[in-house]
């Protein structure tokens, strides 16, 4: 063995060996230091949300399907949230939520809205129908029993806004032709394609003259 060979490493690793050292040691404690602030925005941002969304509520006083509510909301709340999640009325749907798909529509003061684009502070004092307020009791609206009758649908999901949006596409004098029925139940998407089907129904509650 040459006595004169030196055991010690290279200045060059030794400098490397430093330089990693440094930084995994920088980035243990730049750790230490953020983490504790990360966590305690994440939870006063947290905390802030829930004590807001208890406080910013809205009243609104409604009429739902004949029966008067008065409704505490948020402001950022859509007409169709409020039915399904607070009222329970889980027959108007959400499809796109975009209001391209017409499966949330329901009746407000007699005309069709798409629930999903409306504020329900803005219905303040008005009526509002939903599919589930349409039949008499144990009594089938005359289109639900046309829809039933032609097959005017399949996988049903579609059908609520169908069927609100037929009965307004009457009322509002959008059904004296074929045409004018495909033009004015466009806005409602059946995925299944009981399209035909469809127009049918309306056409037979038109002719047999009789309205919601």
């Amino acid at each position: 063995m040459d006595k004169n060979k030196s055991n010690k490493k290279p200045e060059k690793e030794d400098h490397q060996e430093s330089r990693r050292d440094f930084l995994k040691a920088s980035s243990i404690l730049t750790a230490i230091a953020v983490a504790p602030a990360t966590v305690a925005k994440a939870a006063e941002y947290n905390l802030g949300e829930k004590i807001s969304a208890a406080f910013e509520t809205t009243p609104v006083n409604l009429t739902i399907n004949g029966a008067k509510k008065q409704l505490a909301v948020e402001p950022r709340s859509t007409l169709l949230d409020v039915l399904r999640e607070q009222l329970n009325l889980t027959g108007t749907k959400k499809g796109c939520d975009y209001g391209q798909c017409g499966a949330c529509t329901v009746h407000v003061n007699g005309q069709r809205v798409l629930s999903c684009l409306s504020l329900v502070v803005m219905q303040e004092g008005k009526e509002v129908t939903t599919i589930e307020g349409i039949a008499k009791g144990d009594e089938l609206h005359p289109m639900q029993k046309a829809f039933i009758k032609h097959d005017g649908f399949q996988c049903g999901y579609c059908t609520p806004g169908q069927i609100m949006s037929g009965i307004a596409c009457i009322n509002e004098g959008h059904a004296e032709t074929k045409e004018d029925i495909k033009e004015f139940m466009s806005g409602n998407i059946c995925r299944c394609g009981a399209y035909p089907n469809i127009v049918k129904a309306i056409q037979e509650v038109k002719n047999g003259g009789q309205k919601s």
